[in-house]
């Protein structure tokens, strides 16, 4: 398992939208898997599951992205990735996760 959280400046919307498309575009393998978007007053939660296939485990991991934004605060983004081990009791080979994150941090990033 590999984690980011960051705060960033923004708006959510356009950022959201950043991370899906860079995320689709990014792999001929990877799938928005399901999403789920929550509003409260002035606070907003977005939830975003991605997957692809990874070369290097020969398997699929799987990317889960958490926007959390109230009114005009920065946004607040968790990003966890899991499935990229192939062993029974304990992890091994999660270059996979390591790179499906790497892919997030790169579209942050520019």
């Amino acid at each position: 398992m590999a984690k980011l959280e960051r705060s960033i400046n923004g708006n959510m919307n356009e950022l959201l939208n950043r991370i899906e498309s860079g995320i689709l575009n990014g792999s001929m393998s990877a799938s928005l898997e399901d999403a789920s978007d929550f509003e409260s007053g002035t606070a907003r939660c977005s939830v975003r599951v991605f997957e692809r296939y990874s070369c290097a485990g020969s398997n699929r991991v799987s990317l889960s992205v958490t926007l959390f934004q109230n009114g005009d605060e920065p946004i607040q983004l968790s990003a966890i990735t899991a499935g990229g081990s192939q062993a029974v009791f304990f992890k091994i080979n999660t270059l996979g996760e390591e790179s499906f994150l790497e892919k997030l941090i790169k579209l942050l990033d520019e």
